[in-house]
């Protein structure tokens, strides 16, 4: 018997309706707080561009290593290509698809 099934029903119930409930007072505090709390200028900026570079740098590691190890080219070039699309405002399902596509065709190719 797995560790998984041990865990019984109500248990779990109880820890995601936790979650749920947990998740919506954090969504419902954003507006609410927004009416009350202000911030400078500056540093709303720096928010938003901290956000950005916290994403790039997200999509730069988990493009360029796995594990301890290097990737290949192969990723970083269908990354490259979803982020010129994503530049360039084409449509998610499109940016997706480019990029995947884009990675597979290189392995297929053999570039690692």
């Amino acid at each position: 018997m797995s560790a998984a099934a041990a865990i019984p029903l109500p248990s779990t119930l109880a820890a995601m309706l936790a979650l749920a409930a947990g998740t919506f007072l954090l969504r419902l505090s954003g507006p609410a707080l927004r009416a009350r709390c202000t911030l400078p200028d500056r540093a709303g900026k720096l928010l938003e561009v901290s956000a950005v570079l916290l994403l790039a740098a997200l999509a730069a590691t988990s493009a360029l290593a796995e594990g301890d190890a290097f990737t290949g080219p192969a990723r970083p070039l269908g990354v490259l290509t979803g982020g010129v699309l994503a530049w360039r405002r084409a449509p998610f399902l499109v940016v997706v698809l480019a990029a995947a596509g884009t990675t597979a065709l290189l392995r297929l190719a053999g570039v690692p």
